[in-house]
């Protein structure tokens, strides 16, 4: 025993390590494929996988995110897309419905 009664120097008491931030990059992603699917798919699903990914986002950078791995790195830049993703997909959802009836 060394009787050292302070922590080691590279332990700094005052300010706890913080985690890293979740990135909702995934979301983006799956976003990203289900625009890219749009001609294939419904745009409800666009409208879908925006909405979870907009308020994902919206959840990440209240926690403090800035910056994300999603190629638009600034997330309101990707909250921006997400948001003209999840308006275009729902617009096109409700024409479709009402055309159809």
């Amino acid at each position: 025993m060394s009787g050292r009664t302070s922590p080691p120097s590279a332990f700094d008491p005052v300010t706890p390590p913080r985690p890293e931030l979740f990135d909702p990059f995934r979301l983006c992603v799956y976003t990203t494929v289900a625009v890219l699917a749009w001609l294939l798919t419904p745009a409800a699903v666009v409208a879908l996988f925006s909405g979870v990914a907009l308020v994902a986002y919206l959840r990440a950078r209240r926690a403090g995110l800035v910056k994300s791995k999603c190629k638009l790195g600034d997330t309101r830049l990707v909250m921006a897309y997400l948001t003209v993703a999840f308006l275009a997909g729902v617009y096109f959802s409700v024409q479709r419905l009402t055309t159809m009836f």
